[in-house]
Order: structure tokens, then sequence, then C-alpha cells
């Protein structure tokens, strides 16, 4: 067999030599892969940058414009394209966004953030409140939106005690990070790795939650230590947190719905069936209007998720032979800490989500996947505290920052991400390494 019809018939296109095909079908394949090829990279650099030049294109404009054209180009039909995208993934985001949307707009968020840092009455025990409400609360909502609602919390909060709010923000954002390792609901990359492993949410949570706990400490004594100044100003504080208004009635059948869907998952329940009945039991109510909740719904990122499951399934389909995966092997990255390494690395070029995209068609191949998507998911997402470029979470507490006049520098949030992304990771991957 010749080398044309051999990488041909490794891809199980239906062009080529190898299919009794002609010169004519070979060239088709080829061009066909390099348009993919080409897809894919402008995808991921666009959705890395986040925009386009000379384009009012944001993330998901640029993952569903690479997804068309994908099926454009024809490197997938459009079946092929529908079984690309993680319908299990889409399902379980969006049912938590809904879960979510419903604790903010009801109160509930508001009234937890006030009996919480309305008891901490010294710097140090407002820096352990902060750090501890944002872990916990992301370590089974999604963590981008627990940013969304603590950040302003916490910049009224500074601002009534005159404290410096730049250490508790930090906070804000990194613990969010390190407290959605713990579960597949905590972010949205935990929430695709659950789905393409099929790892349920107890082993899940067994594996990483520790690594979870550990970087909550981190998280404490890494900014104490960075803020040392902050922290030597002790001061006796009385915190007051706005509360506004409060849908009692609301709070407490979220808190039913939430508890309910903690021991569903608990349970075995697949998640994404249990999140979408959550979500639609909240939705029955007569004093939230459901124009509200829907506000409150990241469109934008289902959308990028869909767009994404599209390109890397057209790349995966053209480009990935059995003999490209197989080489992956030469990577070494059996070795947990090497995928650890490139893990992190790979998630700080192009974003957790996609890396982990990236990362799918060479994981089931490894010696053991469900360790390595333990990995990946862990690495991924701590990865995020190394700059404030490096997740939305981040993202979101900044702009907050900004828009209340007390904007987040890049150097004042490395001086804790540098030290705090290295410890969390070293511990992170010597847990799974040793077995947890």
């Amino acid at each position: 067999m010749s080398t044309a019809a051999a990488i041909t018939a490794c891809a199980g296109y239906p062009y080529g030599l190898g299919q009794g095909g002609s010169e004519r079908g070979f060239s088709k394949l080829t061009l066909i892969g390099a348009a993919a090829l080409l897809i894919l990279l402008l995808t991921y650099a666009g959705v890395a940058v986040g925009t386009i030049p000379g384009l009012r294109l944001d993330r998901a404009g640029i993952a569903l414009l690479g997804g068309a054209a994908m099926i454009a180009i024809g490197a997938l039909s459009l079946e092929d394209a529908y079984r690309a995208i993680s319908f299990d993934t889409i399902t379980l985001l969006l049912g938590m966004m809904i879960v979510v949307a419903h604790l903010k707009v009801s109160g509930a968020f508001r009234a937890l953030g006030a009996v919480a840092i309305e008891h901490a009455h010294a710097p140090f025990m407002l820096l352990v409140m902060v750090t501890l409400l944002t872990g916990v609360l992301s370590a089974f909502l999604v963590n981008d939106a627990i940013c969304l609602v603590l950040a302003p919390i916490v910049v009224h909060v500074t601002r009534v005690i005159n404290r410096n709010p730049v250490p508790y923000l930090i906070a804000t954002a990194t613990a969010s990070n390190c407290g959605s390792v713990a579960t597949i609901t905590g972010n949205p990359q935990n929430m695709v790795i659950g789905a393409l492993s099929g790892i349920s949410y107890p082993a899940f949570s067994a594996a990483l939650a520790p690594v979870a706990l550990f970087g909550l400490v981190a998280v404490v004594v890494i900014v104490r230590i960075v803020y040392r100044a902050e922290f030597a100003r002790n001061a006796e504080l009385s915190p007051e947190v706005y509360r506004g208004r409060m849908l009692p009635g609301q709070v407490l059948k979220a808190v039913v719905v939430c508890i309910g869907l903690a021991i569903a998952f608990f349970a075995g329940v697949p998640v994404a069936k249990a999140a979408l009945i959550g979500g639609a039991v909240l939705l029955v109510t007569r004093a939230i209007k459901p124009a509200r909740i829907y506000r409150e719904i990241d469109g934008p990122l289902l959308f990028m998720f869909a767009g994404l499951f599209i390109v890397v399934a057209g790349a995966e389909k053209t480009l990935l032979t059995p003999d490209i995966i197989a080489s992956a092997k030469g990577l070494g990255l059996d070795d947990v800490w090497r995928l650890s390494g490139f893990t992190a690395v790979l998630s700080n070029i192009m974003s957790n989500v996609p890396a982990v995209l990236a990362l799918r068609p060479f994981i089931p191949g490894l010696e053991d996947p469900e360790r390595a998507w333990l990995v990946v998911a862990m690495s991924s997402t701590l990865a995020g505290n190394f700059t404030l470029l490096g997740s939305v979470a981040n993202l979101i507490v900044a702009e907050h920052a900004r828009v209340s006049g007390t904007p987040l520098s890049f150097a004042a949030f490395f001086k804790v991400g540098l030290p705090l992304t290295l410890v969390t990771l070293l511990a992170g991957t010597a847990w799974l390494a040793l077995g947890f």
C-alpha cells in the first residue's frame, strides 16, 4: 500500500486511493484536511483572544462560525455535527444556570453572603469567610456565576469598612477556581469531562474534593502573606451587607431544590437529568417572571460549547488517524506529572474548555483514562489562577473591580496567582499520582 493510501485508510475518509478512489480523490482529502486544520487553528486562536480584529464577533460567534465552516467544507455532515455536540454537557450547564439564576433573583445569595460576612469581625476572618463562602458555593454551582454574585458584595463590604478590596477580590476569584475543582458541576470544563469520561459524581468528588480543600487553605495563606500589610492593620470590623429584597418562599424552594440536586448527584442520578428537572421545577412560580431568570442565563456560553464540539469533531475526523492518536503515547501523557503540566500550559494558551476538548481524542487511549481525566480536570482548573486572564471567573471579578473604581491589576493578581498555581498544581498532581 502506498503512503497516500495508508494515510487515507487510517483516516477512514471515503475518498482516496485506499478505497478504490483516484489521485483526484486523495487531493480532495488533503484539501479538506488542510482546510479543517486551518479552521481549527483560527477558531482556537479567536476563542483564546476573544475577538477577531475588524469584526464584532465574540467567543461564541467565533466558535459557531468555526463549526459552520467545518460543515461547509465537508469535514462533517450536518447529522455528524448534531452527534458531535455533547447535549449532556449543554443540558447540565443550562439546568445549573437556571438554578443559580433563581438563587440570585430570589435574594438567596445576598442573604447567605450577609450572614457569613457580617460575622467576620477582623480582616483575617473576613478573608477566611470570603474564601470559604466562594469556594463552597463554587464547588456545587457554576463558579463563574458565583463570582458574578459575590464580587459586588465584596466590593461593597470593603468600601463600607474602609479596607483595601484587592486581596479580598483576589481571594474571591482564586477561591472560586479552587473550590470548583471538587465536583462535576463546579465549572464548565468539569461538566465537559463528566460527560465525556462517564466518571460518576461521587467518584469525581472523592478524588478531587481534597485538592479543592487544600486549594482554599492555600488561598488564605498566600493572600495573607502577599498582602501582610492589609492584615497587619488589625481592627474590629462591623461589616454590613446590603441585602436588598428577598423572597423567602422562593429562597426556601431554591434551597430545597439544591439539597435535592446534591442528593440526586451523589445517589448516581445522571447529572444532566437531575439539573434539568431541578431547573424546570424552579421555573414554576408566581413570584418571579421567567424573563428575569432567562436574562441570567449565559446563552453565548452554550453557543460557544456547541460550536467548539463541532470544530473539534471535524478536526478529529479529518486529521486524527489511529496512527497519530497512537503516536501521542510518545508524549508520555500516561505520566500524571507530564499530563498535568501539559494541560496547565495548554489551558493558559487557549483557555481551559478548548484545552479539554483538544485533549479529548487522546485520553481514551491512555493506560488509565479515568485518572487521566481527573488530572485534566484538576490541572485545567487550577491553571486558571496563574494570571488574571487565566479564567472567566478572574475576568468577572476584575470587571467588577474596574467598574467600582478599584481596578485589579495584572501584577497584583500575579503576585498571588503564581505561587498559588504552583503550590496547588504540585499538591493536586502528587495526590492523583499517589492514587488518592
